[in-house]
């Protein structure tokens, strides 16, 4: 048989093409090499050489055990020196490997592996707490979390032993040694000198080994000396009592030692990059996210999720398999002919030589999966696809390696992905780092580098109730009223009404809110208030729908982000909404020229280009005329309601019901109870005024504060600061209400309210904590007042307020409900009512350290004073951007070299800033770049990615 030479990229002498590796990516260049010379090619390193194949057809050939065996090559050659013969790094043949083998398989067999279910959930749940804990607005490090989850898993059920990883800063020093050792094995044959060279790193490799060999030894020894009653099913078990059926011997101590030490390697490194991919693969194509959540909604419900669960999510197996398809863990495994052959029918192959099956390239054959191979799509790996590609074309998927030396360990790693990604999709929302480009970490696996996402609890659920979840002691159906009445389903009667909103700072939460109570007075009943999405995939047909959403800087907010992308990538010409009916109302700040309303707008026209059916003129507000509530109560009144009662009837309830929205207080004077928030308390330790002026409120103030046990805090990170009305404001709320110091309220309410409902609460905590006592009096308002005035004058004065009057009197004056009773003391206004006018209550230098971090070399800080500009610090800077426009020539060597900008502070600061970035660039570019449109252009393509802004006003 004629045959041809196998072709090879140019090659350096003695190194080969060790030079032409990126170190940090190896798996990256060996692709590249293929995208250039097809399905087979020849690659040299210093002591091997190796044949690579690419395709289904060459890698179909390689696979079969009769004509091709495993080599140990590579990485796994250095690993030996750890591991010795263990189950993946034995040499074919090894007698050590054939004993370990038969005596694990049943260990890893069906029922074997279902009962490891408790031990999964438990460090499954650790996880879910722990970015529960975190909060929405942290950025977890995913790789790096599932790495700590999954080596936690293997550890706990193939021998007992916690690593606790997540209750520790530090790692156990057998984690640290393990990775250093993967780390350095993988480096060993692109070493370009020779050995001699090498002798530190050498050593540390042997410290490293004995590290992980002596902790092995001391588990295996704990094991063996400990008392009989105690028990334990799993694999050291397994491996100190098992017998060989075929040789009749035990695993010796060394073997044993040998393979946990593999157990830990390989069961924890695949896995973790798998979930790490997976997240990615479904935050990047929004669609696949919601079907998968979907998917788990409906199968697992809100309560516990269960073994029995897993076999029930196709869906996800889907996403697993294409995950893995798409970007392997495990990037090559090699074989060797065991005789002289010829591979596809014209390349001779030498016995012994090493071929290597780039599995990540056999995965993209687009003869097997079409010209979509790049693309993600569960779909194709569903179990009824998935078998047919398989039968169609042979070893076309092998991310666990090939036949009697593939993974052992695939059903623990199998169900131990479902659990985890079926726990978090249940109980989170993910927002993926804006910018992130996908790039690869390689050590003995491949993993994602950088990737963070910040998780977003669902359902209204907090730490504490998910905890209960996880434990199965919280009811999969939640009273309503438990979380202050605010995403209730009502079951009154009514027109049906879902109420969805798009909020990251409670505003556009607190107008949803609005629309339920008001909605009571209009006959129709709320049957759903939460989340866009809570909705994503599915929005329903049979009622109207009204959405309230916010833009932050042209994005969505955190909770409607999913629902967004849903409905982006929905195609017109399907029509998929059809039957919708909908109204939206937006707010926005107008200050953000480029990005004012773009999601309110977006949400408006895309629902509409699907065929749903837009009930009211797009209604919006501008944030920064402090008329939100007046705006947007002139919308319900004039649009949103007409159009609902034309389109779906309703009914106008009676004049008490339409003032107070259902709300009834029922007051009396206990003394013994007191108010419970669901927040930890911080201790503020010290203050002390950094500047003075003659006007108190310009002081600039240190404040330390003492965070609660266990609670941490990074730079980054925000703290929230609880809103308390001030005392004389609730002194004058409680004296014009005539309510004695020690009154308590009992609320009760037909709708869901954002007041504690259904307990006795003191009238000052209700007045200081839940409702916004200074907030301007709405026209709406002032027209409830007035009816209850006493006489002709007064009813003529409060319309002058509520009309011709209100710009000046109320706007521009800020006059609250609050000031206006003061104002018309003859008004006896029942609780009840004063509470149904009130919003809900929202959430509103530190010279030494810094010199101290300055002189440490942590930061260089360059100061501007505003009202000492004379000072030698400042240099005749004024502000902030007047210091960086004095200093731009070392801010634009920086930024040749990639720096980024972060800019904290108001908004005056961040445009000033971003005037002084354009400017920079004028200088650095040439005239024919100068024009405004492409410095404009410029710099909008920096925005979050080198130029980030958190302005706080």
């Amino acid at each position: 048989m004629a045959t041809v030479d196998i072709p090879e990229p140019p090659a350096y002498p003695i190194i080969g093409h060790a030079a032409l590796i990126d170190p940090s990516y190896p798996l990256g260049s060996i692709q590249g090499f293929a995208d250039k010379y097809g399905e087979i090619f020849r690659m040299r390193f210093p002591g091997s050489n190796n044949v690579v194949v690419t395709t289904q057809a060459l890698v179909n050939e390689v696979c079969d055990e009769k004509r091709f065996k495993k080599v140990v090559a590579g990485p796994l050659n250095h690993i030996r020196r750890g591991v010795h013969d263990g189950l993946f790094t034995a040499h074919d043949g090894e007698e050590p490997w054939g004993i370990a083998h038969r005596v694990l398989m049943p260990a890893f067999g069906p029922l074997k592996i279902r009962n490891m279910f408790d031990e999964m959930h438990d460090l499954a749940s650790q996880l879910t707490l722990k970015w529960a804990r975190v909060g929405p607005d942290t950025h977890v490090e995913v790789s790096d979390d599932f790495t700590r989850l999954t080596l936690d898993t293997i550890a706990l059920c193939s021998m007992g032993f916690r690593f606790n990883s997540f209750y520790s800063e530090d790692m156990h020093p057998f984690v640290q040694a393990m990775a250093d050792f993967l780390t350095e094995c993988g480096e060993i044959d692109r070493r370009p000198l020779p050995g001699m060279f090498y002798r530190a790193k050498d050593q540390k490799l042997m410290q490293d080994i004995e590290i992980m060999r002596s902790t092995a030894e001391e588990i295996v020894m704990a094991r063996k000396n400990g008392t009989k009653s105690e028990s334990h099913n799993d694999l050291l078990t397994a491996m100190l009592d098992g017998v060989d059926a075929k040789t009749g011997k035990k695993m010796t101590d060394q073997s044993i030692m040998d393979n946990l030490i593999t157990f830990l390697i390989a069961g924890h490194e695949t896995t973790s990059g798998m979930l790490s991919y997976s997240f990615y693969q479904m935050l990047t194509h929004p669609e696949t996210f919601t079907k998968a959540q979907q998917e788990v909604d409906a199968v697992c419900g809100k309560g516990p999720i269960t073994v029995d669960h897993l076999n029930k999510l196709p869906y996800i197996n889907g996403v697993l398999r294409e995950t893995l398809r798409l970007t392997s863990t495990i990037g090559i495994f090699a074989v060797t002919p065991i005789e002289d052959t010829v591979v596809g029918n014209k390349y001779f192959v030498k016995k012994d030589q090493p071929m290597l099956t780039l599995v990540s390239k056999l995965h993209q054959d687009a003869s097997v999966y079409g010209d979509d191979a790049m693309e993600f799509h569960p779909e194709r790996m569903m179990d009824e696809n998935f078998n047919r590609l398989n039968k169609e074309f042979p070893n076309c998927w092998k991310p666990f390696g090939n036949g009697k030396r593939s993974c052992i360990g695939r059903p623990f790693a199998w169900q131990e992905a479902l659990l985890i990604m079926a726990m978090l999709l249940q109980n989170f929302n993910f927002v993926m780092k804006p910018g992130y480009t996908l790039s690869h970490k390689q050590t003995l696996t491949v993993k994602p580098n950088g990737f963070t996402m910040r998780p977003i609890l669902r359902d209204g659920l907090t730490p504490t109730t998910l905890e209960r979840r996880l434990a199965g002691s919280l009811p999969e159906t939640n009273d309503p009223k438990a979380e202050a009445n605010l995403t209730a389903e009502d079951t009154s009667k009514g027109v049906p009404l879902t109420v969805l909103y798009g909020s990251n700072s409670g505003t556009c939460k607190s107008l949803a809110q609005q629309v339920v109570v008001d909605g009571a007075a209009h006959g129709f009943r709320t049957v759903k208030m939460d989340c866009l999405d809570s909705v994503k995939g599915s929005l329903p047909t049979d009622h109207p729908v009204v959405i309230v959403t916010a833009s932050f800087e042209g994005e969505p907010p955190d909770n409607a982000g999913h629902f967004v992308s849903w409905i982006q990538s929905l195609k017109d010409e399907e029509q998929a909404l059809k039957g919708v009916s909908y109204a939206v109302f937006g707010c926005g700040h107008s200050d953000w020229v480029s990005t004012y309303q773009r999601i309110p707008k977006l949400v408006n026209s895309r629902l509409a280009a699907l065929g749903a059916k837009q009930l009211t003129p797009l209604g919006a507000t501008d944030v920064s005329t402090g008329a939100t509530f007046t705006d947007f109560e002139g919308w319900e009144d004039g649009l949103l309601w007409p159009a609902l009662k034309k389109q779906f009837g309703g009914s106008d309830a009676s004049t008490e019901e339409n003032r107070t929205g259902g709300v009834k207080v029922v007051v009396s004077n206990p003394r013994n109870e007191t108010l419970r928030q669901d927040v930890q308390p911080a201790v503020v330790v010290e203050t002390k005024t950094l500047t003075k002026y003659a006007d108190e409120k310009l002081a600039k103030k240190h404040v330390e504060i003492k965070l609660p046990t266990g609670m941490k805090y990074r730079a980054g990170d925000y703290l929230a600061v609880l809103p308390v009305n001030p005392k004389e404001t609730v002194q004058r709320a409680m004296r014009v209400l005539g309510l004695s110091w020690d009154a308590h309220l009992e609320i009760t309410s037909d709708v869901p309210v954002a007041l504690p409902v259904n307990t006795r609460v003191s009238a000052s905590d209700v007045l200081s904590l839940y409702v916004e006592l200074s907030q301007p009096a709405t026209k709406r308002n002032l027209r409830e007042i007035i009816e209850f005035a006493p006489d002709e004058k007064t009813i003529v004065s409060l319309g002058h307020l509520a009309n011709d009057g209100y710009a000046t009197e109320i706007t521009a004056k800020k006059a609250s409900v609050l000031d206006i009773l003061e104002q018309f003391p003859c008004l006896n206004i029942p609780v009840g009512d004063f509470l149904s006018m009130l919003p809900p209550l929202r959430d509103d230098l530190y010279r030494e350290e810094l010199d101290e971090w300055q002189r440490l070399g942590a930061v260089d800080v360059r100061r501007a004073y505003s009202r000492q500009t004379d000072a030698a610090e400042s240099k005749g800077c004024k502000y902030v951007q007047d210091r960086a426009w004095h200093d731009r020539e070392e801010l634009m060597a920086l930024w040749k070299q990639g720096a980024k900008v972060y800019v904290c502070g108001s908004k005056a600061v961040g445009e000033s800033v971003k005037g002084v970035m354009i400017r920079m660039r004028k200088e650095m570019v040439p005239e024919g770049e100068q024009d405004e449109e492409k410095l404009q252009e410029w710099f909008n393509s920096l925005r979050n990615v080198r130029y980030v802004v958190d302005v706080f006003d």
